[in-house]
């Protein structure tokens, strides 16, 4: 049976996730973790930490089960976690919220990514975002049908350029997609860029979703959520979750908070998404939200350690690298190589090198792609000792990619 897809439905698969015959196939993340598992490399692709979360917070979600939290949690999720996260947006950024109405859990960040988006968009709709990007991001735009501009992030720095940040927000544009701390570059965005995407906004009468999954994860830099900024509240929707900035990411608890018109939007589709999910991880997650600010220093603290480790020895070995302000991944250069194409170098590393990295060109649209061809994202939320590891396997790249 052979099936035939319409544009948007291309878009909303994603390329990656075309075959050469161009059926559905596998990720680039499924296919280099797939060769990974199959070298026993060690995998710096896919970002998901070795270690887990605490221990006492585990021990919260294993009470819960034994006392009977297993059927269907609130759709908005559960009162004493939305007051956590509304307490947690207060303590650090000084956002007042409401958790009856301006809170609503999810299933992991990505589900309040596409509840949000689906919410508001039509077809035909512009959606403005910084490339690279999240790889759902273009998927749920193509599943809304709507069109996905974008402004490009280019190395070494990865700043945006405001001029072109400006061509693209029309009065077509319905939603600025931010991802601040930025998957994959690593980068914080300004928050002058922050007060211009806010301007923008305004002046065409459009909403602004920010995910800040990795708001916890920022190295000499301090992180500002867009909703804290004059102007930026009434319009933002920000979302974030309990897998980056606890390392539970197969809990998928995920939350969005805004003003209610929104929040009330996004819980609509969300209840036709997933409905609900995780009533015994909530009380966990609502625990962690409240751990002291000694957990959340340490835990960026331990993350750059490992984040330093890697970028030293790339950078020993004689491939750039681009230290990142934040998240928990790293761009390394190896444009000025014989073998440079990243997508190439990255399917034969973990056979060759035993270390597993994804092209920066997955996160990319299939236009741009020559752009950041040379690149490859590495995450390093692993241990300091395998990252040693990986390290000194890498040290033999540089020869292979001069062969």
């Amino acid at each position: 049976m052979s099936i035939e897809f319409t544009p948007w439905q291309r878009t909303a698969y994603g390329a990656n996730l075309l075959d050469s015959t161009g059926q559905p196939g596998v990720t680039v993340f499924e296919e280099i973790t797939a060769l990974a598992n199959h070298h026993k490399a060690i995998n710096l692709g896919q970002g998901f930490p070795d270690s887990e979360g605490p221990p006492e917070i585990k021990q919260i979600a294993m009470d819960a089960i034994q006392d009977g939290a297993n059927q269907y949690a609130p759709g908005s999720g559960t009162l004493n976690l939305r007051e956590a996260i509304a307490a947690h947006q207060e303590r650090f950024y000084s956002l007042k919220l409401d958790p009856q109405t301006e809170v609503v859990v999810s299933t992991g960040a990505t589900e309040a990514i596409a509840a949000s988006l689906l919410a508001f968009l039509e077809p035909s709709d512009e959606v403005v975002t910084f490339e690279p990007y999240y790889d759902s991001y273009a998927a749920m735009i193509g599943l809304a049908n709507a069109v996905h501009k974008v402004v490009q992030l280019k190395a070494p720095n990865f700043e945006p350029d405001l001029d072109d940040l400006r061509r693209a927000v029309t009065d077509q544009t319905r939603v600025i997609l931010v991802n601040n701390p930025h998957n994959p570059t690593g980068t914080v965005l300004d928050v002058s860029v922050l007060q211009e995407i806010i301007a923008l906004a305004h002046q065409h009468n459009c909403i602004i979703i920010s995910d800040e999954v990795y708001e916890h994860l920022t190295f000499g830099v301090r992180h500002v959520p867009i909703a804290s900024l004059p102007g930026g509240s009434e319009r933002t929707i920000t979302i974030s979750s309990a897998g980056k900035s606890f390392s539970f990411t197969g809990w998928k608890v995920g939350w969005a908070t805004g003003p209610r018109q929104l929040i009330t939007a996004v819980r609509t589709v969300k209840q036709f998404l997933t409905y609900s999910s995780g009533p015994a991880f909530q009380p966990a997650v609502a625990q962690a939200l409240r751990l002291p600010d000694a957990f959340f220093e340490r835990f960026a603290a331990d993350l750059g350690q490992s984040g330093e480790i890697l970028a030293s020895g790339l950078e020993t070995a004689g491939i750039p690298v681009t230290r990142p302000k934040g998240t928990y991944f790293l761009v390394a250069d190896v444009r000025g190589f014989e073998l440079n194409d990243a997508a190439e170098v990255a399917r034969m590393m973990p056979e060759r090198i035993g270390v597993a990295a994804i092209p920066m060109s997955a996160f990319v649209h299939p236009e741009n792609r020559s752009d950041y061809q040379g690149l490859l994202r590495f995450a390093f939320c692993k241990k300091p000792d395998v990252v040693s590891d990986a390290v000194q396997r890498l040290q033999r790249l540089p020869e292979v990619l001069s062969n």
